[in-house]
Order: structure tokens, then sequence, then C-alpha cells
């Protein structure tokens, strides 16, 4: 697959002489593209039962006020899903992957051949024609589980406007600059962001052949901070205020694109490892205060762990059948993403006309009906965009990805 978590990006994992350029074995790279692609099942997953959960369940404030202490499995396993709180941390992870995995063959080849340069009109069609399709089944799969959602009243609250201008902001990736999300499908104003960032990446991409990485980098956490400041207390989002945590995953693909690079002492994985922990602790303490701020610091502990996580020796990914299943899990990730708030609105209005429910089973029970459809809409309708956009060829040997 080539794509983000819950977000596409190009995901394949890198040809022989990628990893030759690396100076590691085939079966080392085979490992971190299963790391990334883990990672995107876990992020996935996070914002999803982080859904869920708003969706079908009363919430901790209120469901300790009723439930108290007791050892009753249901009690325990709601006490449990506290950290879920957090679960929007994993918009984080999907924007530092997606900068990394988009810019991952670039980087490779900018460091084979300092003179490539980038075909953005055949990056823009494959980025097209990979997030296209899913987005417009996504979006008319939205209206007909709104359109029976709303037959269940009272009609919930998640369910915004599903009329045409509704659409044809979503359908242009303009949700949170001239609109909302498309009715009950709150999740898709970070495919906005996504899109946005693809739209700007040949330029992102000719300032780091005229600047380097660095000074690039640093100049978009300025921007960053400026739009952040500027947007966010009007509520609006647009990708300037998010650029800062996909172009690390970029620049972490810079590193790795460098012979060598990679290696770390036993000190040095102690001193990133702690720099993860330290950005998510501050993340959830920002939490509260400003989700915007808490993104940042999730994004800033994400990358470190991704640089740990890349260096050569470390093989974990492919050791542990959780992490199997979890990047297996990650193949349709996107999928996953697209559709299951309405999957979850849905439900909640069939079975209890959108009131919450004390009982932590129903948001449980939700979730693995999410993960089948999504996996189903993967097979008939993310997989043949997959192949669509990998049947688009360069124009010329000068051109790119």
């Amino acid at each position: 697959m080539n794509e983000s978590p819950a977000l596409p990006v190009d995901g394949a994992a890198p040809a022989a002489p990628a990893a030759g350029l690396l100076g590691v074995s085939p079966s080392a790279v085979a490992s971190k593209e299963a790391f990334i692609d883990a990672m995107r099942g876990v992020a996935a997953l996070l914002v999803a039962y982080f859904h869920c959960r708003q969706v079908a369940w009363i919430g901790m404030h209120r469901f300790h006020e009723l439930a108290g202490f007791s050892l009753d499995p249901s009690v325990v396993i709601g006490y449990l899903t506290l950290p879920i709180a957090y679960g929007s941390a994993g918009v984080s992870i999907f924007f530092v992957v997606s900068g990394y995995c988009i810019h991952r063959n670039a980087a490779l080849r900018l460091a084979a051949d300092p003179s490539y340069r980038l075909d953005a009109g055949i990056f823009w069609a494959r980025r097209f024609t990979r997030i296209y399709p899913v987005l417009i089944a996504a979006l008319l799969l939205t209206l007909a589980l709104d359109s029976i959602s709303r037959g269940f009243p009272p009609v919930s609250h998640k369910i915004l406007d599903n009329g045409p201008h509704a659409f044809l902001v979503n359908l242009f990736s303009l949700q949170g600059v001239f609109g909302h999300t498309y009715g009950s499908n709150g999740a898709l104003w970070t495919l906005a962001i996504e899109v946005q960032f693809y739209a700007v990446y040949p330029l992102l991409f000719a300032a780091r052949r005229r600047f380097g990485m660095p000074i690039v980098l640093s100049c978009i956490a300025v921007l960053n901070i400026i739009s952040g400041w500027l947007l966010e207390p009007k509520f609006i989002s647009f990708f300037t205020s998010y650029w800062f945590s996909w172009a690390i995953g970029a620049y972490l693909a810079e590193i790795r694109a460098q012979p060598g690079a990679l290696a770390l002492s036993a000190r040095g994985v102690l001193v990133w490892r702690s720099a993860a922990m330290a950005g998510a602790v501050l993340g959830c303490a920002a939490f509260n205060v400003s989700q915007y701020v808490a993104f940042q610091f999730w994004a800033i502990g994400f990358a470190c762990v991704l640089r740990t996580a890349l260096r050569p020796d470390d093989r974990r990914a492919s050791s542990s059948i959780v992490m199997q299943s979890f990047s297996r899990l990650g193949a349709f990730s996107y999928s996953l993403y697209a559709i299951h708030l309405p999957i979850f609105v849905c439900l909640q209005a069939v079975f209890f006309r959108s009131a919450l429910q004390a009982s932590i089973w129903p948001s449980i029970a939700f979730m693995p009906v999410a993960v089948v459809a999504a996996y189903l809409f993967y097979q008939c309708v993310e997989l043949p965009a997959i192949r669509w956009s990998a049947s688009i060829k360069r124009r010329a040997p000068s051109g790119t990805d």
C-alpha cells in the first residue's frame, strides 16, 4: 500500500536499489515498512475507538458518578478505556507517517542523484487517483448511512449538513476553511489537511533542493506557529497549522536516505525515547487546554519514536504477532478512517436512538462492525484505487513519483 494511516501516502516498500542506497538488507527495509504499517493500524484504531466511545458512551465523568468503584467487568473495562480520551493523538501519528512515506522515495533518489527533479504532474495524478475514489465513495456512504440515522429521531448532533454545498466543500477538501465536514463524517477534516499537504508538496520539494531540508523545516516551523496562532482561535483548519508535523516525517525520510545516518548508540536511543515520552506527556497535559497544542507535542513525540524505530538494528516490527496484526490492519487504515464515524452514528441511532449509554459494551461491540466494513470497503474501493494509482507511469526518465 502507499499512503499514510487513515490517510493515503506512498507507503509501498522501496525497491531493492533503495535498500542498497541505505546500506541495509532488504529484510531490514521490510521490517521498517512493517513498523510503518503497524503504526497506521494503531493510529486508525485509536482514532476510531476514540470516536466510537464519544458516540456511544456517556463519558468518564458521568460514568464515575453512576458506577462508582466496582469489580464488575463492565465497570473495570469502562475505567480501562480512560487512555482512549487521548485517542486523537492518532491524527498526529498519521501526519508524521504521511510526511515520511510521501518524501521517502524522493529523498532516496536525491541522495543518489542531487539533480533529480520531481514530476509534479505525475505526483498529483497518483495522489488524485489514490485518494478520490475512496473519498467519493466515503461521502456517498456517509449520505446513505446518515439517511438511515435520520429515520430514528432524535437525530444525533453528530450529523451535520448532507446537502450539495457540504458535499462539494468536502469533495474539494476545503472543510475547515469554507464549511464543515460532511454529515456525520467529522473525521474528514484531517483528510482535507492531507490533500492540502499533497497539493504543496512539489513546492516543498523544490525548496528542499534549493535550500536543504533543515532550513525548509525551520521555516515551516515558524509558519506553523504563526498559522496556528492566527487561524485556530477562529476555528479555521488549514494545512499551514499542521505542516510542521508532516515536515518532520519528511525530514526523517531525509535522514533515512543517508547511509549510516540512522545508527544510534545506546545513549542516543535513550535520549530519543526520553524525548518521545516527554512529547507524549506534554501532549496529554496540554490536551484539556488546547487540542491543537497537544497535536504538536504528540507529533514531535511520535517522530522521536519513529527515529529510533528506523535504525538498522531495530527489528521489532517483524518480531511480534501483535505488530504483524496491526500491520495488516494498517493496510486498510485509510478505509477505516474514511467510513468509521458514519457507521458508529448509524448503529447508535438504530439501536439506541442516539442516546448515550452507561455501559461500555456497545462501544466495544461497534468496533468489529466498523473494521469488517472497512475491510470490505478496502477490497471494493480502495484496492482498485491503489492499482489505478500504480498504473500511472513516469513520462520520461527524468520524471518521478
